[in-house]
């Protein structure tokens, strides 16, 4: 292949192999944040010995994936999607082992500095998503996207119920039964690691970054194939200044303000929401004053299907939202999500003293977030040029992760002082405020389009 340029089989041929390849990695990765996910408040109130702390572990997770966003979209952009992805993933595995290490030694610190790790692998994991992308034609981006998303399901739903196989693990290694969801979860970090690092070969953005380049006859005949060789945006990113021009490329942009909107709102709701769940299930099933407690197989088992369905709401009608993404459109989609989302803290507060409406409000809460994230993804790369898109990619990403973090921080001090429907009662406000930008740009958009 050296010096020549992919024939457009060959191409789609490299493409349907990134996907599955990715999608592999996704189903492995998943499994450490749905463990995490599950368990994570309830483990914070307990090592610390404070309620206060139960938001800890999904802002720390949240904070960390923010941090490394940037810096793991910079690492791709000068080594490519192979190495961002493995360093992101490796990072997380490091985690995991952490988390075990913090029940074994009930360090409290230890399971903070677990969940950063984890944190920084959801960022990788989110960044897949684009890595998807990149050899896809226009007209399938949407549905490239969505294919990895979607994998996530089967790791990410496997991960809530470990928690009572995991403890048949701890004890089988002489661990807490609460570790042992934390060591599965490493083991399959390891394997999206070595199938990533060995097996994404070429990689899909110096291979699209190379092909370009030969198209526009910019390309040295003796390059090999898959290297980079004309690379402003990598230059950018190692350039002081990548997160102002990322958001400068952003401002500029009516379409890719929108779709950062949608987000950074549908993430913070996610978030938010989310994490305090778990532990409302344990005051709700094992009565008022257990929350921070060790919890009960009753409780856990509950917790376990509720959050499992909720992040199967979050990626498994991924390729729905795909497909209406490149058919009804990205803005139309991002309407269709934010009206969910807010259809779904109604059904989860309102029915607060029901476990089947909270679980169906989680639900509907995933649907929403999934709608938004890949319109709004896929809006964002069409709404700047190609020269910053990598860094736009990387900035909305740590947008995303902050708005988690301050959900997650600020949704512990909300349930202690308003209760779970006030907690989702400020994520309608927050829903609503989305949709309404969302119809204006639309409403803006049909003016301009009947305009002479």
């Amino acid at each position: 292949m050296a010096g020549t340029l992919m024939t457009e089989s060959r191409v789609r041929q490299v493409q349907r192999r990134t996907v599955v390849l990715l999608s592999a990695a996704q189903v492995f990765g998943g499994i450490g944040t749905g463990a995490t996910v599950s368990i994570g408040s309830i483990l914070a109130v307990e090592l610390s010995g404070s309620n206060a702390w139960a938001g800890a572990v999904a802002t720390v997770m949240t904070l960390g994936a923010a941090l490394a966003a940037l810096p793991l979209a910079a690492l791709a952009d000068r080594r490519g999607r192979r190495i961002g992805q493995v360093a992101g993933l490796s990072a997380a595995m490091a985690g995991a082992l952490l988390m075990v290490l913090s029940v074994v030694t009930g360090l409290f610190v230890l399971l903070i500095l677990g969940a950063a790790g984890v944190g920084i692998g959801t960022a990788a994991s989110l960044q897949a998503r684009f890595a998807a992308a990149d050899l896809a034609d226009a007209e399938h981006r949407g549905r490239a996207l969505s294919a990895v998303v979607w994998a996530v399901t089967v790791g990410a739903v496997t991960g809530p119920n470990l928690i009572q196989p995991g403890a048949v693990v701890g004890q089988a290694l002489g661990l807490p039964p609460v570790a042992g969801p934390f060591v599965i979860s490493a083991v399959g970090l390891l394997l999206a690691v070595v199938l990533l690092f060995f097996g994404l070969r070429p990689d899909p953005l110096l291979l699209a970054r190379d092909l370009a380049a030969a198209t526009a006859g910019n390309q040295d005949a003796s390059q090999p194939v898959g290297r980079p060789v004309n690379q402003p945006a990598a230059l950018q990113a190692r350039a002081p200044g990548s997160l102002v021009r990322g958001i400068r490329a952003i401002r500029a942009s009516r379409a890719a303000l929108l779709a950062v909107a949608a987000l950074v709102g549908a993430h913070g709701v996610m978030v938010g929401v989310m994490s305090m769940t778990p532990l409302h299930l344990q005051e709700l099933v094992a009565g008022p004053g257990h929350a921070g407690h060790a919890p009960t197989g009753d409780v856990l088992v509950v917790i376990g299907f509720t959050i499992s369905l909720h992040i199967a709401g979050m990626f498994a009608l991924s390729p729905v939202m795909g497909w209406l993404t490149d058919k009804a459109g990205r803005t139309e989609t991002i309407m269709i999500g934010f009206a969910t989302i807010i259809t779904a803290v109604a059904v989860a507060g309102f029915g607060q003293a029901s476990t089947t409406a909270v679980a169906i409000g989680l639900v509907l809460l995933g649907v929403g977030w999934s709608a938004s994230t890949i319109s709004g993804s896929t809006l964002l790369a069409e709404s700047v040029g190609q020269e910053s898109r990598v860094v736009v990619q990387g900035v909305s990403d740590m947008l995303m992760g902050v708005a988690g973090a301050v959900g997650g921080a600020a949704s512990g001090l909300v349930l202690s002082q308003t209760g779970y429907l006030g907690l989702n009662l400020a994520g309608a406000v927050v829903g609503a405020a989305v949709l309404a930008a969302a119809v204006v740009a639309r409403v803006a958009r049909r003016r301009d389009s009947l305009t002479p």
